[in-house]
C-alpha cells in the first residue's frame, strides 16, 4: 500500500467563479432574463418572466405576449425580484423565442438610425 501514491481529490467549488464575479460586481450586473414555469394544480402551470431592464415597458410586452399566444396574464410586483411578468400555461420555448425576436429587432432598429 505505500507504494501506491494515491491522490485525494483536492475540492472542486463549480460556483467559485461565479462567487468571485458577483462579489466584484453589483447585483444585477448580468442581464439574465429568466424563464420559469411553476406547477400549479393538477396540469395547470404558471410561466414567469423576470430580469428583463426596466427601459421596456412590461405592460406593452404582456399585451404583446397574450396576443400571440391567447394567453391570460398580469404583471406582478415584487419587493425582492421587481417587476414579473406572469403568463397561464407552459409558454416557456414561445417566451424565449418571442424576446429573442423582438428585443433583438428592437436593438437593430435603434442602432440603424
Amino acid at each position: 500500500m505505500s507504494d501506491l501514491d494515491v491522490q485525494v481529490p483536492t475540492a472542486f467549488d463549480p460556483f467559485a467563479e461565479a462567487n468571485a464575479e458577483d462579489s466584484g460586481a453589483g447585483a444585477g450586473s448580468k442581464n439574465y432574463v429568466h424563464v420559469r414555469v411553476q406547477q400549479r394544480n393538477g396540469r395547470k402551470s404558471l410561466t414567469t418572466v423576470q430580469g428583463l431592464k426596466k427601459d421596456y415597458s412590461y405592460n406593452k410586452i404582456l399585451k404583446d405576449l397574450k396576443k400571440e399566444f391567447c394567453c391570460n396574464g398580469t404583471v406582478v410586483q415584487d419587493p425582492e425580484l421587481g417587476q414579473v411578468i406572469q403568463l397561464q400555461g407552459d409558454q416557456r420555448k414561445n417566451v424565449a423565442t418571442f424576446l429573442v425576436q423582438v428585443i433583438y429587432n428592437a436593438i437593430l432598429y435603434c442602432h440603424a438610425y
